[in-house]
C-alpha cells in the first residue's frame, strides 16, 4: 500500500500553535513540519541512506520574505527523493545548493551572519570594532560552520571552532568569538531561522583566560616623570595634545582616537559619545585644563571631522600606534601603554585622593550597576564626577612640580 502523500494545506500549517514541546505534522513521504514551543516553525525530511535513519533540514515555513512555503518544501522532497534513487545522500552541503535552492543558502551561518554585521553591529560599535569582528568570524567561523544551516548547528560544532582557537592559545579571543556567535545565534532567533542559541549550553566549557594587565605608572614619583617627560615631548603638536589628554580623561585609547568634534560641548565643558566596549551612551567632564588643550587644537584641526586627525590624513583619525611610539620614544616601553592611563588614574584616584570607587567606575565607562541592578545612566554622579575630573587635573599639575 503506498503511504499518501500532501496531507498538510496552509490553513492547518497557518493554524498550528506552538506548545510546550516540539510536535510535528507530517505531510507524507518523510516530510513534516516541525512546530517549536518559540512558534517558529521548520521544514524537514526524515529519510534513510545506506541503512540509517537521517534527517534533512529545507529551511523556515514562511509565505514571504524568503521563508519556505509548502509547495516550496514538497519540491525539496521530491528533489530529496530523486537523488536518493541515485544514491546520493541529500544532506551534501554541495548538493543541496546544487538541487534545492536557495531555501537553504539563505539559511547558512554564514549568511545570517553577514546579515547581522550588516544590518545590526555595525550601527552599534565603531568602525575599528566591527572590522576585527567581521575578521574574527572569516579566520574562525566560515570555514568551519559557515555553510551550515544554521538551525542545525549544535553546541559540539561550536565548541570544536572554539577549541580551535584556545588550541593556538588565544584564550581571550575565543571568549570574544563565543560572544559573537552567541550574539548572531540570538539574530538568527529573532528572524525566525534557529530556534535557540546553541552556546547557552557552553556556559563553563572553555578554559578561563589570565586577566591581562597592562604596564602602568601608578606611584607620585613615577607620574612625575611621566608627566614632565610628556611636557618636553618634541613630537607633533597633535600627539602632544593627545598625550596630556590621554592623562586627563583616562578614556579608552580608542575612544580618544575617534573623538569628534560633533561631541564636544564647549559650553557645557563635556564630551559624549558611545563607550566601545559597553555600547553605552558615556559622558566624559572636562576640565579646565582639558578646555584649554581642546581651545588650542580647535584652531589647527577644528575644520577635520576627528579631534586628533591623521598626520598623513586628515580625513582619517590618528593611528592607534602613534601614542604607544611616543611613549616608547620618551624611553617608558615595559613600563607605560596608552591603556595604562586607566590603571594609573584608577589607582590613584582611589589611593591618593580616596575618590569613591563607584564614581572611577563611572567615569571609566565600566558596566556599574546600583543595589537594584539597573546600570547607571550616562549623567549619575555627574556633579560628583565633574568635581572629580577637576581634582584629578589639578593634582596632575601638583605631581609635575614634585620633586
Amino acid at each position: 500500500m503506498s503511504r499518501t502523500l500532501n496531507k498538510l494545506n496552509s490553513s492547518t500549517i497557518r493554524g498550528a500553535k506552538p506548545k510546550t514541546k516540539s510536535y510535528k505534522l507530517a505531510d507524507g513521504g518523510g516530510l513534516y513540519l516541525e512546530v517549536a514551543p518559540t512558534g517558529s516553525k521548520y521544514w524537514r525530511m526524515k529519510y534513510r541512506f545506506n541503512g540509517k535513519e537521517k534527517r534533512l533540514s529545507i529551511g523556515v515555513y514562511g509565505s514571504n520574505n524568503g521563508g519556505v512555503t509548502l509547495a516550496d518544501a514538497r519540491e525539496a522532497r521530491d528533489r530529496a527523493k530523486i537523488l536518493l534513487a541515485q544514491q546520493v545522500d541529500p544532506s551534501s552541503a554541495k548538493k543541496l545548493k546544487r538541487t534545492l535552492g536557495e531555501e537553504v543558502g539563505a539559511t547558512t551561518f554564514k549568511v545570517v551572519a553577514k546579515e547581522w554585521l550588516t544590518d545590526v553591529h555595525q550601527h552599534n560599535v565603531v568602525p575599528s570594532h566591527f572590522t576585527r569582528n567581521e575578521r574574527r568570524l572569516e579566520i574562525y567561523a566560515y570555514s568551519q560552520i559557515g555553510d551550515s544551516p544554521i538551525a542545525e548547528i549544535n553546541a559540539p560544532q561550536v565548541l570544536a571552532c572554539l577549541r580551535k582557537i584556545e588550541d593556538g592559545g588565544n584564550l581571550e579571543t575565543a571568549k570574544r568569538v563565543k560572544t559573537l556567535f552567541s550574539q548572531i545565534f540570538r539574530y538568527a532567533v529573532s528572524i525566525g531561522k534557529a530556534e535557540r542559541d546553541v552556546t547557552f549550553d557552553l556556559k563553563g566549557s572553555l578554559k578561563a583566560a589570565k586577566p591581562k594587565h597592562y604596564p602602568a605608572l601608578i606611584t607620585p614619583s613615577e607620574v612625575s616623570v611621566l608627566l614632565r617627560a610628556i611636557d618636553t615631548y618634541g613630537g607633533h603638536i597633535t600627539t602632544l595634545a593627545a598625550l596630556k589628554l590621554s592623562a586627563l580623561l583616562f578614556v579608552r585609547p580608542g575612544e580618544l582616537r575617534q573623538a569628534k568634534w560633533q561631541d564636544i560641548d564647549f559650553e557645557d565643558c563635556s564630551w559624549s559619545f558611545i563607550a566601545s566596549k559597553t555600547h553605552t551612551p558615556h559622558l566624559v567632564p572636562l576640565p579646565k585644563q582639558a578646555m584649554e588643550i581642546l581651545h588650542q587644537l580647535k584652531a589647527l584641526t577644528g575644520t577635520c571631522e576627528y579631534v586628533i586627525p591623521s598626520v598623513r590624513s586628515d580625513k582619517r583619525p590618528m593611528s592607534n600606534n602613534t601614542i604607544r611610539s611616543a611613549l616608547h620614544t620618551m624611553d617608558f616601553k615595559g613600563r607605560m601603554t596608552p591603556h595604562g592611563f586607566r590603571a594609573m588614574a584608577r589607582t590613584m584616584l582611589a589611593e591618593r585622593l580616596e575618590v569613591p570607587d563607584h564614581y572611577i567606575e563611572q567615569q571609566l565607562a565600566h558596566s556599574v550597576k546600583d543595589t537594584n541592578g539597573r546600570a547607571y545612566n550616562r549623567t549619575q554622579f555627574l556633579e560628583q564626577r565633574r568635581e572629580m575630573m577637576q581634582q584629578w587635573a589639578d593634582y596632575l599639575d601638583e605631581l609635575r612640580h614634585l620633586n
